[in-house]
């Protein structure tokens, strides 16, 4: 079960559940997860003060149906931004990688294997609308939730 079905479970739990101590749990474990989600915080934070199940079904929909929610106007990305973000995303992901290869293993030695880092979090020094524009112009590959993985074209490895 992934975050978002035991979200969906604990949104039924709470309109459905007559256990007062059950639904304070289930309330408890959403604000939780749904801290981790890609949702608007302020708005989160409103559903949960205010313990709103038709809120909080509202936020639930958002994630399970991203396609329906209307896309804000596109801004205009400068192109001295996009290439400064995209340096920062490479020495980043770069970074990632050496640091997942350099661990050290059981014996004391590293073990020399290639790391599994594939995709990363576009660094929070650029807004959000940085890194989707740098997907849209085919600099970066979106795999959703906020990672971002150089095309297999830009890949050195």
């Amino acid at each position: 079960m992934n975050a978002l079905q035991k979200i969906r479970q604990l949104t039924d739990q709470i309109r459905t559940s007559t256990n007062g101590l059950e639904v304070v749990d289930a309330w408890a474990l959403a604000e939780r997860l749904l801290g981790r989600m890609p949702v608007d915080a302020g708005e989160a934070q409103r559903v949960f003060k205010e313990k709103d199940a038709p809120g909080l079904e509202a936020l639930v929909a958002k994630l399970e149906n991203p396609e329906t929610t209307p896309e804000a106007p596109a801004v205009e990305v400068s192109e001295r931004e996009m290439n400064d973000a995209l340096r920062m995303f490479r020495k980043r992901i770069k970074l990632a990688r050496l640091n997942d290869e350099s661990r050290l293993g059981g014996r004391g030695m590293t073990a020399g294997k290639k790391s599994d880092i594939a995709s990363i979090e576009g660094p929070k020094e650029f807004p959000r609308r940085v890194w989707k524009a740098l997907a849209k112009a085919g600099k970066l590959s979106d795999e959703g939730h906020g990672f971002y993985t150089l095309p297999p074209e830009m890949n050195p490895d």
